[in-house]
């Protein structure tokens, strides 16, 4: 009994000592273990034990034998200790080892007798795969252990990971008494300690708020944070271990320890407090808090003071609480709990500080009792089954997870291990109970369980066949639902068979082979497409996906293989590259193919220095049968000439470039090959087309680039090929032109032109004239605008140069925009209230909010509606005549006029004039011209002024160049004229008279004839 008792309080005084060391080297001092208290309440539990054994002995006067009973008892429960305990005589031999010791090296204690030297417990160590080290240096440093006089503290890390605490103590007659303990999980624990208390200090550190400790017996500080820094005007930023006098000056000093006395004076409440002070150099409202903390005796300790800004007070308390928050859960989440009962009526007889935390009972209203006054029916009921099953000796109750309900109502998984101390009798006397928290590995159980069957049914779900097979015997284990369908087999004939069983002989030999590539490339996803056979129906297409999934050390496990029916989806990929190079139309190649076939023609050509040409087709006057007869008659005229080309062309490439374009391109001798194939593609047109039961005739225009004469690249011989068909329009259409060396410098005209104009509008190059209308007696009654363009290089730009352009480029709506807000603007200074004319482009009516442009103008410029005429022709309405009459329909309802422009010209000049009441009607101005040089013209223009006048709409003769003109046109009733015998386009200032800016004169103007 006496050796028990002293290697139990040994142990006891180990422990209590504070935990093992994390190396070999020796121990730090106890304060620096962060399971000090652990440890203390264990080593407290066994000496509470000790002591009321104790008593108890000395209760009994049957002293000697009543002691030999109890030093046998806790003999057993030496035995049943987490921690080996050894003892060593002065020579090396054993003379005590308890059971943990064995297990704790996994040795037989049957192979071992008192007095074994401890040589043969090393050697046994070695084989048992617990000891590498070097047996005769092991002896040394234990011997030097033994020899230093006091307790010696080693740490050993074993084979399996494990790492051993070794306490060493000399014993009076040489020896030494050792214990063992494994810290493997202590170690783990102190670093997550270690990592927390770190993270924690830094939290602290970078708090928002100001914060300062004083210890109260020194009035010294012991903790500052980099916020409580800036509050203040320290004169030194060394806080730690100074007192108030030692960092701020006297004044302040004296206030701030003022205000700590009167916290002091008040410990049970906290005190606060308003004050100006420098915050971060600028002067603050602080808000201070002083809390008083006091030590177990009760008294005052230490005093906290937390600062903050008052202004950002509502901001950090919100901080402050979640911070206060996220400090409660991470103090919460370290549950321990070490339980003592009696074993006759399970009665509490020690509990630990953890165990209080967790049932929300301090220990005096647990000790003493059963767990069913503080704790639920149910929980007591369970554990209480366990208690007495682990009491009765059932191997099965010793070490269990059970589920116990904390005061929250949260459920939590506890694994308890039950240690039965019995008396002398053998009868069962006390329980210790050891409780681990497995929550959270439960709770991670039951999910990979939910995960696991919810991973398993989105893998029967996916729209794709998978399988998975083992790598090492070939078995399946994974077959969805899509691969029962592919298969056609269920599942429970493919998992657990081979491939053998699975696929049809065709097939075995090429999925092995793709199997066994997948697996060497170890990780990597393999993809290969294979045929897919389907009884009784068209064969298909597999896209197959296979990748190996490596175990721990990275060696292949399972295959994983997906298998996706990519037959649909092949031939949809087949159709669009189809579509991308044809034209959906005339199924022709287009403009990319085309362009695709000639940069392969020039690669080829360029190697052996030959010819070829290229030929740019445009269908003459195809915009007006479109707009005449439709798009649905234009697209089948498209296809029927697109025919004829394709039989003409005998074999040269041909494509459809744009609406009414093509391309051809022709190898041989150039130019006369390429001139041949245009005439017969040109001849091909004689004969008309029958479309819908109409007759209708086409001819074509072509313009041809030779390479590398015209060009070098698709680029420059496309270009090339359509100037040379533009200037074959501009002539001659149905001709076939060559490009010419001046083509090519009209193209980069054009183009310069183009972009110059892009920026005349900002340079202020573009300006109006305006030139008079008049009635007869040639009084002025209003102006048209014109735009004009001074080029800061080419001078005066004619407007028949570059509104086309403007026109083609869509620059129309900006500048018609432009022309329309400077007109109005200009009109509405004027004195006189004359008329203003402004010519409006179609492209205008396609693109944006015509009409609201309008009405802003009218706005912004202040202009009555009733003044502006706004000009337009008949291609307003032959490319929408439907939106371009609701158009004309809501200008007109704003009050302004418009004017059909340019009459006579047109195709159904008639039918929209009886659609749409005009305000006037302008008479082409090659009409007027043409007087007096043929006799059509007059009567055109007699049946245009009787045409008018029946439809009581005012005529207006433009192109009056001329006496006779005018004689001829007053003759006829014509209700207004201009021209340049009426008046030439100039600036406005040009007419200050006029419009009335230089007082009353006359509105008639003499002829500059």
């Amino acid at each position: 009994m006496a050796f028990g008792l002293v290697c139990l309080l040994f142990a006891g005084d180990a422990l209590a000592r504070g935990g093992m060391p994390q190396s070999a080297a020796p121990l730090a001092h106890p304060s620096s273990q962060p399971f000090e208290p652990l440890i203390i309440s264990f080593g407290l539990a066994i000496f509470v034990l000790i002591i009321a054994v104790a008593y108890l002995a000395q209760k009994d006067d049957a002293a000697r034998l009543a002691s030999q009973q109890r030093a046998e008892k806790f003999d057993s429960l030496i035995n049943h200790m987490t921690q080996g305990l050894a003892a060593f005589d002065a020579n090396g031999h054993m003379t005590f080892a308890n059971l943990s010791y064995f297990q704790l090296y996994n040795l037989n204690p049957a192979e071992f007798h008192e007095g074994a030297h401890v040589r043969e417990f090393l050697t046994a160590r070695i084989r048992a795969g617990t000891f590498t080290g070097c047996v005769d240096a092991y002896l040394d440093d234990m011997h030097k252990d033994s020899e230093g006089g006091s307790i010696a503290r080693r740490q050993i890390e074993l084979p399996d990971g494990r790492s051993i605490a070794i306490l060493r103590a000399p014993m009076p007659d040489g020896g030494w008494l050792t214990t063992h303990e494994d810290v493997t999980e202590q170690i783990r624990l102190r670093k997550d300690i270690q990592s927390t208390k770190e993270f924690l200090q830094s939290i602290i550190d970078k708090f928002p708020l100001g914060m300062s400790v004083i210890d109260v017996t020194t009035n010294k500080f012991v903790l500052v944070n980099q916020a409580g820094e800036k509050f203040s005007s320290p004169v030194t930023n060394d806080y730690v271990g100074h007192s108030l006098i030692e960092v701020f000056p006297a004044e302040i000093a004296a206030g701030i320890q003022a205000r700590n006395d009167i916290a002091l004076a008040n410990p049970n409440e906290e005190y606060k407090v308003e004050f100006q002070a420098p915050h971060e150099g600028q002067p603050a409202t602080i808000f201070a808090r002083r809390i008083v903390m006091k030590g177990e005796d009760g008294k005052a300790q230490f005093l906290l003071t937390i600062l903050e800004n008052a202004s950002e007070m509502r901001r950090l308390s919100r901080e402050v609480e979640a911070s206060k928050r996220f400090l409660e859960h991470i103090i919460d989440s370290l549950p321990i709990s070490v339980v003592v009962k009696s074993a006759d009526d399970l009665r509490y007889l020690l509990v630990n500080r953890v165990f209080e935390q967790l049932t929300g009972k301090t220990r005096d209203e647990v000790v003493g009792k059963r767990m069913n006054t503080f704790c639920g029916a149910e929980d007591s009921d369970s554990i209480e089954k366990f208690d007495r099953a682990a009491i009765a000796g059932v191997a099965s109750a010793r070490n269990i997870v059970s589920t116990y309900h904390a005061p929250d109502g949260k459920a939590l998984s506890f694994r308890t291990q039950r240690h039965v101390i019995r008396d002398d009798n053998q009868k069962p006397e006390f329980l210790i109970s050891l409780f681990e928290d497995v929550t959270e590995q439960k709770n991670l159980a039951d999910e990979i369980k939910e995960t696991k069957s919810f991973l398993e049914q989105i893998i029967d779900e996916i729209p794709v066949a998978l399988l998975v097979k083992r790598v090492d015997d070939g078995v399946y284990v994974t077959c969805n639902r899509q691969a029962e369908k592919m298969i056609n087999k269920p599942r429970n004939q493919v998992v657990g068979m081979c491939l053998d069983d699975v696929a049809g002989p065709m097939t075995i030999k090429d999925i092995a082979a793709r199997d066994r590539v997948a697996i060497a490339m170890k990780g990597e996803v393999f993809t290969s497409e294979m045929p897919l056979i389907r009884k009784g129906q068209p064969s298909g297409l597999l896209m197959t996906r296979r990748v190996a999934i490596g175990d721990a050390q990275g060696k292949p496990k399972y295959l994983v293989t997906t298998y996706a029916d990519v037959t649909d989806r092949r031939q949809s990929e087949q159709r669009l590259a189809y579509m991308a190079f044809h034209d959906a139309l005339t199924r022709l190649p287009n403009r990319a193919a085309f362009v695709q076939s000639l940069e392969q023609m020039i690669d080829s050509c360029s190697q052996i220095e030959e010819k070829f040409a290229v030929i740019s087709i445009d269908l003459d006057r195809f915009k007006e049968i479109n707009d005449v007869c439709g798009h649905a008659f234009g697209d089948k005229l498209l296809i029927e000439v697109s025919k004829r080309i394709q039989a003409a062309s005998m074999g040269a490439v041909v494509a459809r470039l744009s609406g009414d374009e093509f391309g051809l391109i022709v190898d041989g001798e150039q130019p006369e090959a390429g001139k041949g194939l245009a005439t017969r593609i040109v001849q091909s047109m004689k004969d008309e087309f029958e479309i819908d039961g109409q007759s209708v005739r086409a001819s074509l225009t072509c313009g041809i680039a030779i390479y590398p004469d015209n060009g070098i690249d698709a680029a420059a011989l496309l270009a090339n090929a359509d100037a040379a068909l533009s200037r074959g329009k501009s002539n001659a259409r149905g001709s076939i032109r060559f490009f010419e060396a001046e083509m090519d410098l009209q193209l980069r005209e054009m183009r310069a032109l183009h972009h110059d104009l892009a920026s005349a509008m900002k340079n202020s190059e573009l300006f109006l004239h305006y030139q008079p209308q008049a009635i007869a007696g040639l009084e002025i009654v209003g102006f048209e605008s014109l735009i004009r363009w001074n080029h800061p290089v080419r001078g005066m730009v004619p407007p028949s140069a570059f509104i086309p352009i403007a026109e083609e480029s869509g620059l129309i709506i900006e500048l018609g925009e432009w022309i329309l807000r400077d007109a109005c603007r200009e009109a509405a200074s004027w004195q006189k209230p004359l008329q203003i004319a402004v010519n409006l482009s179609p492209a205008q009516f396609q693109h944006g909010d015509l009409v609201g442009l309008v009405h802003s103008i009218l706005l912004e410029t202040g202009l009555a509606p009733s003044r502006l005429e706004l000009e337009i022709t008949e291609g307003v309405l032959i490319r929408d005549f439907d939106r371009g009459l609701s158009l004309l329909r809501r200008l007109k309802a704003l009050g302004v006029k418009i004017a059909m422009d340019d009459f006579g010209s047109g195709y159904s000049s008639l039918a929209y004039l009886q659609a749409f009441p005009f305000d006037k009607i302008k008479i082409d101005r090659d009409f007027v011209m043409n007087l007096g040089r043929n006799k059509q013209s007059a009567a055109i223009i007699r049946s245009v002024i009787g045409l008018g006048h029946g439809l009581n709409v005012p005529i207006v003769a433009e192109g009056v160049e001329t006496k006779e003109q005018l004689q001829f046109l007053v003759d006829e009733s014509c209700d207004q004229y201009q021209g340049y015998f009426i008046g030439r386009p100039n600036l406005i200032s040009e007419f200050d008279e006029i419009i009335g800016r230089e007082g009353e004169k006359s509105q008639k103007v003499s002829s500059v004839a």
